[in-house]
């Protein structure tokens, strides 16, 4: 089974980021995306949690996308132009995939 190198990029932002964040991907040239919650965390300013909250406008979601090396740049420029304003952090990690195509 022949596998390829890939990048995987996992963005955690503000909810209501997320289609302004989904639509700076598209136009970096991602074709595909998934959107997970985020049920609660940590970070500088403490805990938190989604528990008690009435919408989820005060809460994160996750962006992970898989792309090919030659899109790195412009999409981490592409999202890092939408997290830098708002509670978030971007993380990138080496992975292989089956099915090269698709990405």
């Amino acid at each position: 089974m022949k596998m390829y190198s890939a990048k995987r990029i996992e963005i955690v932002i503000e909810a209501p980021m997320e289609s302004r964040l989904t639509q700076a991907l598209n136009d970096a040239g991602v074709t595909g995306f998934t959107v997970l919650p985020v049920l609660g965390g940590g970070g500088r300013s403490g805990n938190w949690t989604r528990e008690g909250r009435v919408s989820s406008a005060g809460g994160m979601v996750t962006i992970v996308c898989i792309i090919r090396e030659e899109l790195l740049e412009n999409v981490i420029d592409n999202a890092f132009a939408i997290v830098e304003k708002h509670i978030g952090v971007i993380s990138m990690t080496d992975c292989n995939v089956l099915r090269a195509e698709r990405f």
